[in-house]
């Protein structure tokens, strides 16, 4: 395979019993199924991407449009700047000068550029309906309520929370007050090094995998260090000497798509690909990170892709429109890139930004409309941001 023809993307087959589109069919694999409401819609009309150029033209400076790396390519052909969520955010930051941020991501990412940014700037989301499932899987009742159950066992006091970026502003402002830091999938052992110098004990919020894979898979502990809290069983499934026992308790979230990588799907594909390095994010569970050849963030995934050797071939275990979009863009140099699964759900809340929506957001915005501007709390706020700013911290 030497040609850029041969190297097209092949996404996954829409069958029932292959691509799960979005409101077709739920994913009885997955840790919680996934159920995704609504169909992909139809390559966009022409004339919405020309007003789409018209709106942000006579915007001028005075927007700056955010793309998450898991956006459809009909969105990100707008944003001024790419990335992760914290890239993102620090960017927005960065731009002081931008009456209107845009964010085309989820509304945890809207929340931390709110965080970021200054007062007069206006941070909008154009989906208020963009969530995100990881996010919503810890609320700030539930981690309340965590926190009396580690103070009744008597290692609240030697306990320090580090959140991932990946969670509500509610629960990056516990993490600020109670004296511990954000982390991305870039510097989670950095995070996880500093909290250990500070405590006995980390409580990881929410995404289970990306602390049980960092704690063991990085830092050389063993699974028995890890206990799992579950919020939905009174004190949260385990006994206080569980607690006082472990050193990672690990809040019971996941991401439902990177959640649903098996390693069913690893020894797949490289039955069928001899030769393929298995590169996946370290949201994935255990069993696949310890499965794969690389392990990395999604900016890791796409530096490790850019520095690939022409003729490669490799299987990608995270969101499937920057798998295919990383597929096009390497197919000239040979990179032979798949999906590492055969079965798929898009992140159906990311997917929630769509060209239409982004249009109405920046039509608004040139008619002097602000529309789902997103604001956080003051006080919220301000712990947030010290979370945030400790983790900026970090050596």
């Amino acid at each position: 395979m030497t040609t850029a023809q041969t190297l097209d993307f092949q996404a996954p087959s829409p069958s029932p019993l292959a691509l799960l589109l979005l409101g077709r069919e739920a994913d009885p694999r997955s840790e919680r199924g996934v159920e995704c409401p609504g169909d992909l819609p139809a390559a966009s009309d022409p004339d919405l991407v020309e007003r789409a150029r018209a709106a942000k033209a006579k915007l001028g400076d005075k927007v700056f449009v955010l793309g998450h790396h898991y956006q459809r390519d009909e969105v990100i052909e707008f944003a001024d700047v790419t990335g992760d969520s914290f890239k993102l955010a620090r960017d927005a930051a960065a731009r002081p000068d931008a009456e209107y941020i845009v964010f085309c991501g989820v509304h945890f990412m809207a929340e931390s550029a709110d965080i970021l940014t200054t007062a007069d700037q206006q941070v909008v989301l154009p989906d208020l309906a963009a969530g995100c499932s990881m996010a919503d899987m810890a609320t700030a009742e539930q981690v309340a309520e965590c926190w009396d159950v580690l103070t009744e066992a008597g290692v609240a006091g030697v306990t320090v929370p580090v959140s991932y970026m990946n969670s509500s502003a509610d629960i990056k402002a516990f993490t600020g007050k109670h004296g511990g830091t954000i982390c991305t999938s870039s510097n989670a052992e950095r995070a996880l090094n500093w909290a250990f110098e500070q405590g006995e004990k980390v409580l990881f919020l929410p995404d289970q995998h990306l602390g049980r894979n960092t704690a063991v898979r990085d830092m050389g502990m063993s699974l028995d260090d890890c206990v799992l809290y579950n919020p939905h069983k009174p004190g949260g499934g385990l006994t206080a000497e569980e607690l006082r026992g472990a050193k990672m308790i690990l809040w019971r979230g996941h991401c439902s798509v990177h959640g649903r990588f098996s390693l069913d799907s690893v020894n797949d594909v490289r039955e069928r690909i001899p030769g393929v390095n298995v590169l996946v994010h370290p949201e994935c569970r255990h069993e696949v990170v310890a499965a794969a050849d690389y392990v990395g963030s999604t900016e890791y995934i796409i530096k490790t892709l850019e520095a690939a050797p022409a003729g490669s071939k490799w299987a990608i275990g995270t969101e499937l429109n920057l798998v295919r979009r990383l597929a096009n863009r390497f197919a000239g140099e040979g990179k032979e890139i798949v999906f590492l699964d055969k079965t798929v759900c898009f992140c159906s809340t990311m997917n929630r930004i769509d060209l239409p929506h982004l249009v109405w957001a920046l039509e608004s915005l040139a008619e002097g409309k602000v529309v789902n501007r997103i604001e956080v709390d003051p006080e919220v706020a301000s712990f947030s941001k010290l979370a945030l700013e400790r983790m900026l911290a970090l050596p």
